[in-house]
């Protein structure tokens, strides 16, 4: 999609919030409008040519009094979702009559199969029917959506009959995405106090998504490949992995597919995912996307994954989870307990205020182990994950079975204030199960604290980023596993410690010769025949 293009499709979308919205929704709450809009626009142009063959076959199964109409229904219309209303939105715009336009308006989203349905749910995009209609608002929105100045159709539009002047390009499934991903960004910007919760900076998963596929990328053959996030807040390490492992299986003449995972726990940010993965028209991928706690509702337990990257939230309490699961002390859960050679259990339960390793550990426990790969893990933490926990404790116990087990390759130190919505220090943890003969039994460690390039304006917190040369550079020096002011290697003996308690007697130094003052005593309160001898 030409840039120009895909601005201007950006920039009008971005103008109907300050042209319908203001004065109505405070700027925070714009997105709550403008997302679930662009959605239903997308999913209602790409229905326009097949929704005479739709209303035709609902006819025929009413007719028949056929119950679930959705397959047939979504076949008809050649996509993974059909609406069986008698509405297009653009049909929506004559209507005169607030009450009208509101009843119509809801008959139409109500014609929506139930994976478009569920979207709306998390979006709770219902509830803003009222606020629009009250403010007269709501004709507006959709006359803004369905105008001839902007095309979401993926058929292109011309000026003149004979089609030989084109108005406006089609606009395909990657490229609505990315027109997706980019308002997404930009509604994060303007709400940056809680971005950095749902959002991982891009040029922080590129390098994620590096460290996972170049080290393997000779090996990739023609095959099917999986990739899980278990915190996949909007999908955008996903959709990166997805990019990446295709841009470099076909560079090298690879046919090659991969199937997207996830899981997300807040709704709005699970609707955003799913949406997107119907947007870019991988209806299937959307079903994978699972709500809920992955932690104490784990809706992928019995999959295993190639490869998985996740950025999980740090220093946020997982005290609810653990009560669903029997509370901390009887976690019973196979994710979070090893098993020493005498049969011991060893627990790797951390603290309930940071359950970041908890999701670590989710992700070990779905690696593949017969496989020539095995899986590759690439996850965000902050320092708790490195140095939380004395010896024996939940998190010291995480790390030894980590270490013992060789699954670590790497963990790279980023620059501070890399992140949207906090300044502290993040590492990158690199995990294999099928590490290369060099770096079997040791774990390198990089610095790259200093290497970013500063931004020209802050992004909330944010004011230092990866260029593609940076990006490069840390990459070279993970491949080539050197040994450099920034770069060390270590065996893995060298992280095992002990807790010790030393303990020696009370040392005290005693004068007979000298005469005690007796008020150096506190003064007696009981007799003397009560005082034990």
């Amino acid at each position: 999609m030409d840039n120009q293009v895909h601005n201007q499709i950006v920039s009008f979308i971005w103008g109907i919030a300050d042209d319908c919205l203001r004065d109505v929704y405070v700027r925070g709450k714009y997105r709550d409008v403008i997302l679930p809009m662009t959605v239903i626009r997308r999913l209602d142009a790409m229905l326009e040519d097949t929704k005479p063959a739709v209303l035709a076959m609902k006819k025929q199964l009413d007719a028949a009094k056929i119950g679930n109409q959705w397959p047939a229904l979504c076949n008809a219309a050649g996509q993974a979702f059909c609406n069986a209303s008698p509405f297009l939105l653009k049909d929506l715009t004559s209507r005169s009559k607030a009450q009208t336009l509101k009843a119509d308006f809801i008959a139409y989203l109500d014609g929506f199969s139930p994976n478009v349905q569920m979207i709306l749910d998390k979006f709770k995009f219902r509830n803003q029917i009222d606020t629009m209609v009250d403010a007269d608002i709501l004709g507006a929105v959709i006359e803004k959506f369905t105008s001839s100045d902007i095309n979401l159709s993926p058929n292109p539009i011309y000026k003149d009959a004979e089609k030989t002047i084109l108005k406006h390009p089609g606009l395909d499934n990657h490229g609505m995405g990315t027109i997706f991903e980019e308002l997404i960004r930009r509604f994060n910007e303007e709400n940056n106090e809680e971005a950095g919760e749902h959002w991982t900076p891009r040029d922080v998963v590129e390098l994620m998504a590096d460290l996972v596929f170049v080290p393997i990328a000779d090996k990739i053959k023609d095959a099917s490949y999986s990739c899980y996030d278990g915190a996949c807040g909007t999908g955008g390490m996903l959709t990166v992995a997805q990019d990446r492992l295709l841009t470099l299986a076909k560079r090298r003449g690879k046919d090659v597919s991969i199937h997207l995972f996830g899981q997300e726990i807040n709704p709005e940010t699970y609707a955003i995912c799913t949406a997107d993965m119907l947007l870019k028209g991988d209806g299937e991928e959307a079903s994978h996307i699972m709500y809920g706690s992955t932690l104490s509702d784990d809706q992928h337990a019995t999959r295993q994954f190639d490869f998985m990257l996740s950025n999980p939230p740090y220093g946020k309490s997982w005290k609810t989870d653990a009560g669903k699961m029997g509370g901390k002390k009887n976690i019973l859960d196979t994710r979070f307990n090893a098993y020493l050679e005498g049969g011991e259990q060893m627990a790797m339960i951390p603290r309930t205020s940071d359950g970041q390793l908890l999701f670590l550990l989710n992700n070990i426990s779905k690696m593949k182990k017969d496989t020539e790969l095995g899986s590759r893990i690439a996850e965000v933490h902050n320092g708790s994950s490195l140095f939380t926990g004395e010896a024996g404790s939940g998190e010291s116990n995480a790390r030894r079975y980590m270490i013992e087990n060789d699954l670590v390759e790497a963990i790279i130190a980023l620059p501070e204030s890399m992140f949207y919505n906090t300044g502290i220090g993040t590492y990158i943890w690199i995990l294999s199960n099928h590490k290369e003969e060099r770096r079997k039994g040791k774990i390198q460690l990089i610095d790259a604290t200093a290497m970013k390039s500063s931004l020209r304006k802050n992004m909330g917190k944010k004011n230092c980023e990866f260029t593609p040369e940076i990006r490069k550079e840390i990459l070279r020096i993970f491949m080539d596993m050197e040994q450099s002011e920034v770069s060390m290697v270590f065996d893995n003996s060298e992280f095992g410690y002990w807790s010790v308690t030393v303990e020696r007697p009370l040392r005290l130094r005693v004068y007979p010769e000298r005469d005690v003052p007796v008020t150096l005593f506190k003064k007696m309160t009981r007799k003397p025949h009560m005082i034990k001898q």
